[in-house]
């Protein structure tokens, strides 16, 4: 299975997302992380070896791509039209993270736009969703009035996910009280994805 991450607008969960479904996949089987993003924060994140799957950039990944059933990849933020073609060609699925936030809920919209004609297989994952607040409701309702495909899931807005980053490992192996909770939520998506 190839699962694309991307997004128009950088800062709504891209990497952050890439790294938890590889997590969640490498129970399932061999996975490999592709980092695309010219940041390259994947690369980052795994600079540790702490990760269960293993992270090569786009030109590391030819010579050892054949080896993993799953492959996720990292694209980099806002993709040419052309390339979200390429990404709709060769993905098996693409998910478009968004915040709740209207500037990044814009860039979703226009995504759509683009993915649309395309017959992309896609769905748009929220993220950074804070509970305290009610635009996650409002996000959703949103994203549902529009007939987006939706995630059951929504992603928690915790600064547990940069801390564990920072460490250089999935969220479940960052010690913080709200990390069993965090690694749930990526769980779910999975189990969204691949039961």
């Amino acid at each position: 299975m190839i699962i694309s991450i991307t997004a128009l607008k950088g800062g709504v969960g891209k990497t952050t997302t890439a790294i938890h479904l590889s997590a969640y996949l490498q129970q399932k089987a061999p996975t490999l992380l592709i980092d695309a993003d010219r940041n390259r924060s994947a690369l980052i994140w795994s600079r540790e070896d702490l990760l269960p799957f293993h992270v090569a950039s786009q030109a590391g990944a030819t010579n050892i791509i054949r080896k993993y059933p799953h492959i996720i990849v990292d694209t980099r933020a806002r993709p040419e039209p052309e390339e979200f073609k390429d990404l709709a060609d060769g993905s098996d699925l693409l998910i478009v993270p968004t915040t709740p936030n209207h500037l990044d809920l814009d860039a979703t919209f226009k995504a759509v736009e683009q993915l649309t004609p395309l017959n992309a297989n896609f769905k748009i994952l929220l993220t950074k969703v804070d509970a305290r607040t009610k635009n996650g409701r409002e996000a959703i309702q949103l994203l549902k009035e529009a007939n987006f495909p939706l995630f059951k899931t929504t992603i928690p807005l915790l600064v547990a996910f940069e801390r564990a980053s920072q460490k250089g490992v999935v969220i479940k192996d960052y010690p913080d009280p709200r990390s069993k909770f965090a690694w749930s939520t990526y769980e779910a998506v999975g189990r969204e994805i691949l039961p």
